[in-house]
């Protein structure tokens, strides 16, 4: 029982990553907080977190 409660935990974590992906913190640090505190709390960071800063775009070269 124990095994199945750590599974869910640890897809459930996966899952929070994954919608956090394009957040600021990214996969890997929305997995991890929701890994530690829980995915109940990873969820309540996915809603509050802000976007990813966009890279800015080229500038287009000069015409001579």
């Amino acid at each position: 029982m124990t095994i199945q409660l750590f599974l869910i935990d640890l897809l459930a974590s996966c899952f929070i990553g994954y919608l956090g992906r394009n957040k600021k913190l990214g996969f890997w640090g929305f997995f991890f907080a929701s890994l530690l505190l829980t995915p109940l709390m990873g969820v309540l960071l996915l809603i509050v977190a802000a976007p990813a800063p966009q890279a800015a775009a080229p500038k287009p070269a000069p015409r001579s």
